[in-house]
């Protein structure tokens, strides 16, 4: 890996190499995009038939394209015993932390006869789209569709794109059948997003869309948004690794390549305090991509977005690490906590040199499906409340309004509404 000297110059090169990654910068796609989701909500079915067809190669009809309950009862069939066992234990860890980020309505009342409020409401229906290209992800079926299963949705709508035997794929299948999928279609791309935002014959609207896919994906839940809320548009994986000089050279180095392997956009980034852990993890990185499997994907995620940053002091580690705002952090410090205490923006803390990303993909329990790109700077990872909604109760008594009434008059005058202030004076004319 490259090892760079961390300074004002070279911060500000990787935050604009990085951000080339954004789906935001990859325009040319969008008119294509655009036209197939004009299609979608022009010819409903039809187009999802024929895009399915012309992109995945399999032939659905009405009578296909929604996964059945046999099809659902082979899927369990081809997955092991053991995996499926693997899949309950993450799941309750994933259902145990989400359960705690409920939020309960409230009310406050007054003597005097105000009662003020919140009235926390769960999402009606969600779609939650699912890859199915390069690699299948069961663990993000999980992470998706469980927040939604705690919040209280009533319909969890799955959309994948099936293989070229027309079937989803068997864990992908259990795994949604286990998280508590009420339906699952057989649909991907650009097409899908668009089928959720507006709906088809077959396929149901949704008030919101959620889960990763590819650029044609993410460009479609920006262009449907508004129609229907989405979560996220979600750019490359990225991982960085806060370190001094007692961190494990091939933990550190372990780290970095779990992300690197995503794909050739991924990024991996140390930040360290010491020149001689630095020159550790590069030998280490060398030696570990040259035996394992994804060898040429990872080269080149390093070799494009991969970096050793060597800092002066750990505050000017901590203070990059800010600006980057990586989707994953870890800490590996003699004094982890405290570093912790200092970091504004990350999707995901791991903290201590046994807590490494993966644990937070499959298992902890934490949501796994975190802000990209910088945007952990103002977004947080997929919650429970990405599948409520709230609103406002308000509720006065004669008494309560007759005290304030004058002032919202006044105030309503003041912005020549007159039509507000009359609502106000009609209940106190004599």
């Amino acid at each position: 890996m490259r090892i760079v000297k961390l300074d004002e110059q070279t911060k500000k090169n990787i935050l604009e190499d990085l951000l080339k990654r954004s789906p935001n910068s990859y325009g040319e796609f969008e008119q294509r995009v655009a036209d197939i989701v004009d299609n979608v909500k022009e010819n409903g079915d039809k187009a999802i038939f024929d895009y399915t067809q012309r992109f995945d190669g399999v032939k659905v009809d009405a009578q296909t394209i929604r996964v059945t309950e046999d099809e659902i009862k082979e899927a369990y069939e081809k997955v092991s015993d053991e995996l499926l066992q693997i899949i309950r234990k993450a799941l309750k860890n994933i259902e145990d932390y989400h359960v705690m980020q409920r939020q309960q309505s409230w009310f406050h009342s007054t003597p005097k006869g105000t009662i003020l409020g919140q009235k926390v409401t769960p999402l009606e229906k969600v779609g939650v789209y699912v890859p199915g290209g390069k690699a299948v992800y069961p663990s993000s079926v999980l992470m998706n569709i469980m927040p939604a299963k705690v919040a209280g949705v009533d319909r969890i709508i799955m959309t994948t794109p099936p293989g070229k035997d027309g079937k989803v794929c068997p864990t992908t299948l259990v795994a949604a059948t286990e998280a508590g999928a009420t339906e699952v279609y057989k649909v991907g791309g650009a097409q899908a997003i668009a089928a959720l935002a507006y709906g088809t014959e077959s396929i149901p609207k949704v008030d919101k869309i959620v889960g990763p896919g590819n650029i044609y994906v993410a460009l479609a839940k920006k262009a449907v948004y508004g129609h229907v809320s989405i979560d996220s548009i979600a750019g490359p994986s990225e991982i960085l690794v806060i370190a001094d000089e007692t961190a494990n050279p091939r933990f550190v180095a372990a780290d970095l390549l779990s992300q690197a392997e995503h794909d050739e956009m991924a990024s991996a980034i140390l930040i360290t305090t010491s020149q001689e852990l630095a020159d550790k993890v590069s030998v280490e990185v060398d030696k570990f991509t040259a035996e394992l499997s994804r060898k040429e994907i990872i080269q080149k995620s390093l070799d494009n977005y991969g970096y050793i940053l060597v800092a002066d002091s750990m505050d000017d580690a901590i203070a990059a690490a800010n600006e980057i705002a990586s989707e994953h952090l870890e800490i590996q410090t003699k004094d982890p906590y405290h570093v912790m205490t200092k970091v504004r923006n990350a999707g995901a803390i791991f903290i201590g040199e046994y807590s490494s990303e993966p644990l937070g993909d499959y298992f902890a329990g934490p949501n796994h499906v975190l802000p990209t790109n910088g945007t952990a700077k103002f977004f947080s990872p997929l919650s429970v409340d990405d599948f409520i909604k709230k609103s406002s109760i308000i509720s006065y008594s004669r008494e309560a309004l007759e005290e304030v009434n004058k002032d919202i008059i006044k105030f309503a005058e003041s912005e020549q509404l007159t039509a507000h202030a009359n609502s106000i004076k009609v209940r106190f004319e004599s």
